[in-house]
Formats: structure tokens, C-alpha cells, sequence
């Protein structure tokens, strides 16, 4: 007599919430095997950990879900489970998901490697599923629909591979989540397919297994629990481990933007000494005066006072200049302030005038009127500001003092704040070095570093900018960014000085 089982609608649903849940797990923890991956196995232990680690959660996950879903199969007569293969279901789960995560992070073609690891990851949900469904023991037999049963395994197999191809084809959180969802698909969607398949008739005569050899629901929904908190606890870990190295990742890219900022300032001593010394002489010079027009017979007050007023003013320039190196040499946390562009423009202009004038370099300014506020760090942004221009003065110092120009204009551009830095210098003779300019340690300087411009694109894009840099029509090249308008900072600015 053939049996119509039913399911318990909870069960099924926490079925399918083990099989994404474990997935996302497992897929994050199966991330890192590649990169873990050292040239061999051998000189590569924390490979082995992390492959041992996602082949556990996953392998624990299908078996979990298969067992959740087991509970909530329904049939009018009790069933128990066969202790060993109710075991070796897990242990093949483990072994098929080994094999998938250890080809999909070997080095090769990413093809073949794809296909065979879909392979090997179906292998090992379809072993558990139909060794788990050996595994019941009751007054029942089973037998499968081939129509079913093959839909069950393309099912496996060809999720299995989409799954793998989105978790490890990209880095992209999105697409990863859409792997786990897609990977508990397909151990959710061959699990219930391979029931459909199932054919559950009650025989003659019954016979019951021993006691001590079988599982009932019990021990069986403790052990899955087991898994469950495991899985919970790997992405626990996952999560925290990814965060502190995310937080890493900032506070070094901190650092290295402190760095460059205070070897460029470096770099501009003797400009910064010249900024310094104008204001200072001036003011001696004035309170020399001053004090002439005090010995004076009679003594001549308002010459005196106006001599003494442009000495403050010439000490008030001074402490303005030092005011603004402290604050670009400083390592402070960034912040989002109000800030007008013109301002940090002519700021740094005025830093690097030395330079400007010790390289023989025409610099002209072309700032727009009225520009709205935006909302960055100060200081992060006048470092970009430095750096361009640095960059173009050395950019210049090869070709001849009479066409060496500089013109820095600012502007808006498509509800954004537009920067532009361009150079009379020889550009770039190559043209594939546009793509690459903002790179790591990429550099078109002998003997620079690669890293100025990479921390200027740092910047920028934490202020949701972007950088670029375009041949001119004439000599040199052109960079420039764009910064949002914030809606909290669209107050117009004062006119451009």
C-alpha cells in the first residue's frame, strides 16, 4: 500500500532558513581558502583551516537541513534512524564539499575548476540526502521515481555550480548573499524534490529495528541543534574577523595618507620657511619703524600706531600660515564639516607659492563664483588639493621655464563640486597609463613610490567623489575631482578670492 506523507509547514521553513543560513557561512568561510591558498599545501596551514572550516559548516548544514526537513516528514507510523548511516550521511556531506571548496580555490582555469567543484558540491548534497533517506527505519520502504530522481540531481549539481560561480567569481557583498540564497536553493530544492521522488509503501508484515541501533526524533533534533549553533558560532567569528580587518584596512590607509601628507610637507620646507620669513620681516621691519617714530623730537604717534597695527597684522599672517601646516602635518580623525572649496584652494595655493616660484611656474586660477558648500574633512581634501600640485610642478621641471603653466580652476559639475589641476608638462606617453595612474604603487616618476595619487583617490572616494585624469589638447594633462553637494551644505559660499 503506497503512503501520502505530509510535512509540517514550520519545519519546512526552518528547513530552508538552515540551508541559506548555513550556505552564507559556509560560502564567506570557503572565500577565504583562496585567499589563504600558498603556493603549496604545505607552506599553506591556514589554507587547510579554513578549507576544514567551510567544509564542516556546509557539510553540517545540508545534513542539518536534510534531518530538520526529515522532522517535519510525516508519515502515520513511527520511524527511527540507522545510527551508521545517519553518520556517514554527514561525513559524505563533509567529503563532497571538501572537494568542491578545495578545486574551487586551486589555481587553474576558472571554468573547469567551476564545473567540477558544482560537480563535487551536488555530489555530496545528493550522497547525504539518499544515504540519510537509507538511514530510516520504520514499518515503510522506499523506492524512487527515475523521472524525479534525475530532476533532483540537475537540480543539485547545476545550483550547486551557480552558487559557486557568484560566491567566488566576485567580491561584491551582493552577489554573495544572492550565492548563499541561491546554494540554499539548491539544497533545499533537491531535498524536496528528491522527496517528491520518494515512493513510501507499507509492506505485509512489519519489522521492527533494534532499539540501540536506531536514532528517534529526539537525539536526532539535539544533534541538529548541535550544528546549528556551530554554523552560528563560524559566522559569528567570520563576521568579527572581517570587521577587525576592515578596521586594519582604514587605520593603515590612515597612516600611509599621514605619511605622504607630512613627506610633501617635507618636501616644501624651504617654500614654507619663504611663507613664514615674508610676514615675519615684515613685521620687524614695521615695529623698527615704529620705534623710529617714537624717538622722533617730537615723538610721531600715528605713524607709530599705524607702523605697530601692520606689525600684528603681519604676526597674525604668520600664525595663520603655521596654523595651517599644523593642521596638514596633524594626524587627527577626519571630519565632515562645512567647507568651502575656493578657500582650501587659495590655502594651499598660498603653501606652495615657494615652489611655484623656485620652479619658474606660471600659476593662474580660474575659481568659480557662488559655489555651494560641501561636507569633508578639511584637511584630507587640501592634501589632495597639495598633492595634485606637486605633482604638476615636477611634472614641469623638464621642459622649458617659458612653458611651464599652471592653471587650477574649480567649478560645478552635475550637482557636484568640481576640482581641475592642469599641467603644461610632457603627459603621459603612454595612454594605457591613465588606467593605472591612481594605482598602488604605480608610478610614472623615477624614483616615486606609486602612492600619492592611490591616497588621493582614498580620499576622494570616502567623500562619495571620484578622480580622473584626461590628456590636454596641448601639452601635460589634466586631473580633476568632484565632490557632492550635501543637502545640509547647500548654503551659497562666499565670492572666490
Amino acid at each position: 500500500m503506497v503512503i501520502t506523507p505530509t510535512y509540517d509547514p514550520s519545519l519546512v521553513a526552518l528547513s530552508i532558513m538552515v540551508a541559506g543560513f548555513a550556505s552564507y557561512t559556509a560560502l564567506d568561510l570557503g572565500g577565504r581558502v583562496a585567499l589563504a591558498q600558498g603556493p603549496t599545501l604545505a607552506q599553506g596551514p591556514t589554507h587547510r583551516i579554513w578549507l576544514a572550516a567551510a567544509a564542516l559548516t556546509m557539510g553540517g548544514g545540508i545534513w542539518s537541513m536534510h534531518f530538520v526537513a526529515m522532522l517535519a516528514f510525516e508519515l502515520p507510523m513511527p520511524v527511527s534512524y540507522d545510527v551508521g548511516l545517519t553518520v556517514l550521511s554527514l561525513v559524505l556531506a563533509i567529503i563532497g564539499t571538501s572537494g568542491s571548496f578545495y578545486v574551487i580555490s586551486s589555481p587553474g582555469a576558472w571554468r573547469p575548476r567551476l564545473v567540477l567543484s558544482g560537480v563535487f558540491m551536488g555530489l555530496g548534497i545528493l550522497a547525504m540526502h539518499y544515504t540519510g533517506m537509507a538511514a530510516m527505519r520504520g514499518p515503510v520502504e522506499l523506492s524512487y521515481d527515475p523521472l524525479w530522481f534525475a530532476l533532483s540531481v540537475i537540480i543539485a549539481i547545476g545550483a550547486a555550480t551557480a552558487a559557486l560561480w557568484l560566491a567566488f567569481g566576485t567580491t561584491d557583498p551582493g552577489q554573495k548573499l544572492a550565492a548563499a540564497i541561491i546554494m540554499g536553493v539548491a539544497i533545499s530544492g533537491m531535498h524536496y524534490t528528491g522527496m517528491r521522488a520518494a515512493i513510501c509503501t507499507a509492506p505485509a508484515t512489519t519489522e521492527v529495528a533494534p532499539a540501540d541501533a536506531t536514532l528517534d526524533r529526539t537525539p536526532l533534533a539535539v544533534g541538529i541543534a548541535g550544528f546549528v549553533l556551530v554554523d552560528l558560532a563560524a559566522l559569528l567569528a567570520s563576521v568579527a574577523k572581517r570587521k577587525r580587518a576592515a578596521e586594519a584596512l582604514r587605520q593603515t590607509q590612515a597612516d600611509l595618507a599621514h605619511i605622504q601628507r607630512v613627506t610633501a610637507m617635507g618636501e616644501l620646507a624651504a617654500s614654507i620657511t619663504h611663507e613664514v620669513m615674508q610676514p615675519l620681516g615684515a613685521g620687524m621691519n614695521n615695529a623698527g619703524a615704529a620705534l623710529r617714530w617714537l624717538d622722533g623730537q617730537p615723538p610721531n604717534l600715528d605713524k607709530a600706531r599705524e607702523a605697530l597695527g601692520r606689525t600684528v597684522e603681519n604676526g597674525q599672517r604668520a600664525a595663520e600660515i603655521i596654523g595651517r601646516i599644523r593642521a596638514l602635518v596633524k594626524k587627527e580623525p577626519p571630519r565632515k564639516d562645512a567647507l568651502e572649496v575656493n578657500e582650501a584652494v587659495v590655502e594651499v595655493i598660498a603653501l606652495t607659492r615657494g615652489e611655484v616660484m623656485k620652479n619658474n611656474v606660471s600659476v593662474q586660477t580660474k575659481l568659480a563664483d557662488g559655489l555651494p558648500l560641501i561636507q569633508g574633512d578639511r584637511v584630507q581634501l587640501q592634501q589632495v588639493i597639495l598633492n595634485l600640485i606637486i605633482n604638476a610642478v615636477q611634472a614641469m621641471s623638464g621642459v622649458s621655464e617659458g612653458s611651464r603653466g599652471l592653471l587650477i580652476g574649480t567649478g560645478q559639475d552635475s550637482g557636484a563640486v568640481l576640482v581641475a589641476v592642469q599641467d603644461s608638462g610632457p603627459g603621459l606617453k603612454n595612454p594605457e597609463s591613465f588606467e593605472h595612474l591612481f594605482d598602488s604603487f604605480y608610478t610614472t616618476k623615477p624614483g616615486g613610490m606609486g602612492m600619492g595619487l592611490s591616497i588621493c583617490r582614498s580620499i576622494v572616494e570616502a567623500h562619495e567623489g571620484r578622480i580622473w585624469a584626461t590628456p590636454n589638447t596641448g601639452p601635460g594633462i589634466t586631473v580633476q575631482f568632484t565632490l557632492p553637494i550635501k543637502d545640509q551644505a547647500m548654503a551659497s559660499a562666499r565670492p572666490a578670492v
